[in-house]
C-alpha cells in the first residue's frame, strides 16, 4: 500500500501561464487522455504526451528521472484517473511545483472560459463507491423528462471534457471518480451528491481517509444543494467539512422515513420534504411531495418481489439533484418509469433447469457486492466472485452476507484472499476454486461449476467484488462472457 496522500499531494493550482500559451504534459492515452488530446492540441502552445503503453506517446514508462526531465518545461500536466499521486510522472509535476488537473478540472476551466460567449449547462455531479453510473443515467433519464438537453457524462457516456464545450446542452449529469476529484480544484457544481463511502481504491489513495477526503471534495464550491446519504454518517461529516457558496443547503436521501429537509420513502412512495412547494402551508415541515412509487423501479431490480434498498437509493438521489434544479415532481416519476437497468448491473441473464442467472459485474468491491447479495432471498445465491482486491478486504462482506449463498465459485489471478476469507466466515459453505494457470476460458469453468452447484429456484449471480484487469479488460467484458457462457451452457 502506497504512503498516504495528503493535502499537499493535490498541487499548486494555477499554472504560470494562460492555458493557450501553456507548455502541457499529457500523461494518459487511454479512453479519457484520447479525449484531452483532442481538446488540449489545438489550445495548448504545445502538448506532450506520456503514457506507460501507448506505442504513440512522446515518452512511455518513465521512471522519476525521466519524469523529472520531461517535467522540467512543463507549465501543466492534465492527468487520466489512471495516473495516482506517486506515480512518477504526477509526483515529479508535484515536487517541481507544476499543476496538476484532472479532467474535470480542465473541462471546468474550459466551461468557465465561455461564460463570456454564451450560458454553459450547470453540472449536478454524482461519487459515490457505488451506485454512481445507476445514478448518473437516472438523474439523466429526469432531466430529459423535464424537457432538458443533457448527456451523461465523465466515467460513463460522453467525455466530459467534450461535453463542456458543447453549447447545445442545458445541464449534465456528471459521474466524477474519486481519482478525478482529487486534482478538481476549481468546479463549482449547482448540486453534488455521495451516495456512500466504503473501503475502494485503497492502493490509488493510500487510506481510506484520503479516498473519503476526495469524495468529499464534490461539495466544495456547491451552490445550491450537498446531497449526502443520511443512512452513512460519512457522507454527512463530508458535507459538514465543505466550504460551500453561502446559502446552499444539505440534503439527505434515506430509503426510509426521511426527515424534514430530506427525500426519502414512506410506505412506498418516493416523497421530497426538501425542495417541495408547500403551497398554502405555513409549516413546510408538515407537507412533502410525491416523486412516485416502488412500482416505478420494479424494473431496475424487482428480484423476489422486492426492490433492493441500493436501488431506491440511488433513485432518491437522482431525484434531489433534479430537483436541486427546479425539475417538477412530475418529472422525476416519469424519468423514474421509463429508466431501464443498466448494463452489467443485476441484469437477468437467462433460466434453466429452474436457476436464474443474474449478470452484476459492475459490483467491483465488497460493498457493492454486498448490496448485490442483500437483494437476494436467504440461502439461494450461488455467488461467482474475486478479481483485483484493490487493497481491500473481504471479511465483513462474507460474515454480513453468507446467509445469502449456498455456494462459492472464486475466480482471480490471485483467488487466495477470497477464498481463505470465505473459510474463515462461512466454513459451511462449498467453495469451488477456479485454478488461474489452467488452460480454457475462465469464465466458462466458474459458470459450469456454479451451475453444478445450484438447484431449482437458486440464483447464479456474477458479482465479483473487485475489479476485472487481471483476468479480463474490462468490467463490461467480464460481464459479456459471463452472459455469453450462460447462453451458451443454457442451450
Amino acid at each position: 500500500m502506497t504512503d498516504t496522500p495528503g493535502p499537499d499531494t493535490y498541487g499548486t493550482v494555477e499554472p504560470r501561464v494562460p492555458l493557450d500559451e501553456a507548455r502541457v504534459v499529457l500523461a494518459g492515452l487511454g479512453v479519457t487522455g484520447r479525449s484531452l488530446q483532442r481538446v488540449l492540441a489545438p489550445r495548448v502552445a504545445s502538448l506532450v504526451t506520456v503514457d506507460d503503453k501507448a506505442d504513440d506517446a512522446d515518452h512511455r514508462g518513465l521512471d522519476a528521472d525521466g519524469a523529472a526531465a520531461v517535467l522540467a518545461e512543463a507549465d501543466l500536466l492534465v492527468a487520466s484517473p489512471g495516473f495516482a499521486p506517486h506515480h512518477p510522472v504526477v509526483a515529479a509535476a508535484l515536487a517541481a511545483g507544476v499543476p496538476v488537473w484532472s479532467e474535470a478540472e480542465l473541462a471546468w476551466r474550459l466551461r468557465v472560459d465561455r461564460l463570456g460567449s454564451d450560458q454553459p449547462a450547470e453540472w449536478l455531479g454524482i461519487t459515490g463507491s457505488n451506485g454512481k453510473t445507476t445514478t448518473v443515467e437516472m438523474l439523466a433519464t429526469i432531466l430529459r423528462a423535464a424537457g432538458l438537453r443533457t448527456a451523461a457524462v465523465g466515467n460513463v457516456g460522453r467525455s466530459l471534457v467534450e461535453a463542456a464545450l458543447d453549447p447545445t446542452l442545458d445541464v449534465l449529469a456528471v459521474e466524477l471518480s474519486s481519482f478525478q476529484l482529487h486534482f478538481t480544484h476549481t468546479m463549482s457544481l449547482e448540486a453534488g451528491a455521495v451516495l456512500n463511502v466504503a473501503a475502494d481504491h485503497l492502493d490509488w489513495h493510500g487510506s481510506l481517509d484520503a479516498y473519503a477526503r476526495d469524495k468529499g471534495r464534490v461539495y466544495e464550491n456547491v451552490k445550491v444543494a450537498c446531497v449526502y446519504n443520511a443512512a452513512d454518517k460519512k457522507t454527512e461529516d463530508l458535507v459538514r467539512e465543505a466550504d460551500v457558496v453561502e446559502g446552499a443547503r444539505a440534503v439527505g436521501f434515506v430509503a426510509g422515513m426521511p426527515g424534514p429537509g430530506d427525500l426519502g420513502l414512506v410506505d412506498d412512495v418516493l416523497v421530497d420534504r426538501a425542495f417541495h412547494a408547500a403551497g398554502d402551508d405555513p409549516d413546510r415541515r408538515k407537507s412533502a411531495a410525491e416523486l412516485g412509487t416502488l412500482a416505478d423501479l420494479k424494473q431496475l431490480g424487482d428480484l423476489g418481489g422486492v426492490v433492493p434498498t441500493h436501488i431506491v437509493a440511488d433513485a432518491l438521489a437522482a431525484a434531489a439533484l433534479a430537483r436541486a434544479h427546479g425539475v417538477p415532481a412530475s418529472a422525476v416519476r416519469d424519468g423514474l418509469r421509463s429508466f431501464g437497468p443498466s448494463d452489467h448491473r443485476i441484469q437477468r441473464v437467462a433460466e434453466a433447469d429452474g436457476v436464474t442467472y443474474v449478470n452484476d459485474s459492475k459490483a467491483t468491491n465488497a460493498h457493492s457486492a454486498a448490496a448485490s447479495l442483500a437483494g437476494f432471498a436467504h440461502g439461494t445465491v450461488v455467488w461467482i466472485a474475486g478479481g483485483l482486491a484493490k487493497g481491500a478486504t473481504f471479511d465483513e462482506l462474507v460474515s454480513s452476507r453468507a446467509d445469502r449463498m449456498r455456494a462459492a465459485v472464486v475466480i482471480g489471478a490471485d483467488p487466495r484472499p477470497l477464498a481463505d476469507t470465505l473459510a474463515r466466515h462461512a466454513p459451511e459453505i462449498p467453495v469451488v476454486v477456479i485454478d488461474p494457470g489452467d488452460t480454457g476460458s475462465v469464465m466458462h469453468r466458474a459458470v459450469a461449476a456454479a451451475r453444478d452447484l445450484a438447484q431449482p429456484g437458486d440464483t447464479v449471480l456474477l458479482a465479483p467484488a473487485g475489479a476485472s484487469q487481471d483476468q479480463f479488460t474490462s468490467y463490461a467484458q467480464r460481464g459479456e462472457e459471463f452472459a455469453r457462457v450462460v447462453r451458451e451452457l443454457s442451450a
